[in-house]
């Protein structure tokens, strides 16, 4: 009779000591190695805690779920790949410090119990991270003879196709000492200091130099709680969907395989088949690249660019309207759109990456448009529609005029939904947008007949029981409070002027009139407030503030208004150095006033200005 699971109790000595022909396998589906700095602390603290409690207990690191294959030789770790392999990081980094405290510890006769128990300690790690038998390990270590030790096959393959890094593990323990490792290991461009190494060599070194804090006593001892006091429960199953079910179920310290993961999976099973693997591999690897850029500018991961797929696929398909012409709202799950309802396009794996590629790609490509900035600072929704509307191009033929049309467009409706008190799932939007998007994504509608149909929604929306009139708008702007328009403002305010617009990397929102600091009350008598309730709705109006880089506003603080927009400041910054258009003009209006001042009645008429500018926008 087949297995089903097998689960054990087992100390981590006992789990990571495999077989001599056995190794861990990180499956093709699964994430890469994501755990940081923070994640390693908390590990040794948690470690270093149950040392210094002498508990006669076990500390209890969780479920490992283990998917077996090949005839019981590849453990798959469908549950445990973050902490199997950062187990495997920390034993490194204490072999090496233990290698340095034999050396040590042997001149010294009154520590030959210490000794010994460090010998002890070598040859259980050796044997774990190179499954060598420990009478082949000598007592002393030996360099030439470590080498060839370290050098043996790996205990963990990494087969993720989302793992950039691959061999970055396996650098690590094939090195004698830290030095080695430091100078072998992958340095990413264009990154500094320890941003430059990735989270394996971080974590590595992270653990080595908590190592080296430890005298040679706590070092044997708490190598010796590591693999002899703490335990996990190692579950094995021999049915991988069995696996992945009760990985998702009991969910130990990772995340839950999300659809993404399981759609990227068939992909490369189908193109290892169509005998096209290595093709997908190196398409797959330029997307995570790509993604990689686009999630640290807070853009999109991959799970959001299957679901700008999907929705593509379903506009289409003209999926969002139903046979009686209503609008069809309901969005299926990513698992179940791939691989059930449209199971057909996991069988392209190659043309379906490349239009992934491409519309990440254009991601980046379009993430420099100062439109594009704005609208990003805005509901996350737009994403959706405007990916619909990037499959209209390819790459390399998109420009800043190609998508200034709908970009606005999505811009002026959503600057309505940050200011109304209704959400996105009204009929006001999204089913206005479901019923458009089929447009939207389809390259032989005209970008003008899309801006024709937000005019005819925007102008029913006003006229409608809503009331959302010009009128009702600019009320709402007056008692706007947010920052979010603040980028809108000052983005229109440059395309009034035909002035140049970015939105800096490090870019922030500034009070031209404080709305913290000692000098509160002298600044609110001089602006005319009289109270301080008064102050504080008066100060976070639209008027009152503008864009600045992050060092200037840094640098003038809660300075008087006079001297932020000063044309001779010599040891200090302001306004003046700032490269945003709001700055630039009161720099230019206030030039030549003996004695600016900033009052309530500046903010007001400034606030009114920047209503005007918007309702103008979103009306047209």
């Amino acid at each position: 009779m087949a297995k089903s699971i097998e689960p054990k109790l087992l100390k981590i000595g006992e789990y990571l000591k495999l077989d001599k022909n056995a190794i861990f396998t990180i499956p093709e589906y699964q994430r890469p190695y994501s755990w940081e700095i923070s994640h390693c602390d908390k590990l040794w603290q948690d470690i270093n805690g149950f040392m210094e409690s002498d508990s006669k207990d076990s500390y209890f690191f969780g479920t490992i779920i283990i998917n077996c294959y090949n005839n019981d030789e590849s453990y798959g770790l469908i549950d445990g790949q973050q902490r199997t392999t950062t187990f495997l990081l920390l034993l490194k980094a204490l072999l090496i410090r233990i290698n340095a405290a034999i050396g040590k510890t042997e001149k010294d006769e009154e520590s030959e119990n210490l000794c010994r128990g460090l010998q002890d300690r070598r040859r259980r790690i050796m044997g774990m991270l190179y499954k060598v038998e420990p009478d082949y390990v000598n007592n002393k270590p030996n360099r030439d003879k470590d080498r060839k030790i370290c050098e043996s096959d790996p205990i963990l393959k990494n087969e993720s196709i989302n793992e950039l890094y691959k061999t970055e593990l396996q650098t690590i323990l094939s090195s004698v000492d830290y030095t080695e490792a430091e100078s072998s290991v992958i340095k990413i461009p264009r990154k500094q200091k320890d941003n430059k190494f990735t989270n394996f060599f971080r974590n590595f070194k992270f653990f080595y130099n908590k190592a080296g804090d430890l005298s040679t006593s706590e070092l044997n001892k708490f190598t010796k709680t590591l693999i002899e006091g703490c335990e996990v429960i190692e579950i094995k199953s021999w049915q991988v969907e069995q696996a992945i079910t009760m990985f998702n179920s009991l969910n130990s310290d990772g995340l839950p395989l999300y659809d993404a993961d399981i759609i990227s999976a068939k992909l490369y099973a189908v193109a290892e088949k169509n005998n096209t693997g290595d093709q997908f591999t190196k398409l797959w690897k330029e997307l995570l690249e790509l993604i990689d850029e686009l999630k640290q500018k807070g853009i999109a991961d991959i799970d959001a660019i299957f679901m700008q797929q999907m929705y593509f696929e379903r506009a289409k398909n003209n999926e969002y309207i139903t046979e009686t012409g209503s609008v069809n709202a309901t969005t299926p799950g990513l698992r179940r759109y791939f691989t059930e309802i449209s199971k057909d396009l996991l069988k392209d794996p190659i043309g379906l990456c490349n239009q992934l590629v491409n519309l990440a790609k254009i991601w980046k490509a379009v993430s420099v448009y100062p439109f594009m900035q704005v609208l990003l600072k805005l509901n996350v929704n737009t994403k959706l529609f405007l990916a619909s509307y990037f499959h209209r191009f390819n790459s390399d033929n998109i420009s800043k005029e190609s998508v200034k049309g709908i970009a606005e467009c999505l811009l002026r409706l959503f600057t309505l939904l940050e200011l109304v008190d209704i959400g996105f799932s009204s009929s006001a939007f999204k089913i206005f947008l479901f019923g458009e998007i089929a447009k939207i994504a389809d390259e032989t509608i005209s970008i003008e007949e899309i801006k024709s149909d937000f005019d005819k929604h925007i102008k029913l929306l006003s006229e409608s029981k809503l009331k959302w009139t010009p009128d009702k708008i600019k009320e709402f702007l007056i008692e706007y409070s947010k920052n979010t328009l603040v980028y809108l403002n000052e983005y229109l305010f440059a395309e009034e002027n035909g002035f140049d617009f970015e939105i800096g990397p490090r870019c922030e929102v500034e009070h031209i009139m404080p709305s913290s600091g000692a000098n509160l009350d002298t600044i609110r008598q001089d602006a005319h407030i009289e109270n301080s309730e008064d102050f504080d709705n008066t100060v976070n109006m639209l008027g009152n503030k503008i864009l600045l880089e992050e060092n200037i506003n840094r640098s003038i603080g809660n300075e008087w208004f006079a001297t932020k927009v000063s044309t001779k400041l010599t040891n200090k910054t302001g306004y003046i150095d700032s490269s945003y258009p709001l700055a630039n003009a009161l720099v230019d209006h206030y030039k030549d006033v003996s004695k600016p001042y900033w009052c309530k009645e500046d903010i007001e008429a400034m606030t009114d200005k920047a209503s005007d500018r918007i309702v103008k926008f979103i009306f047209g």
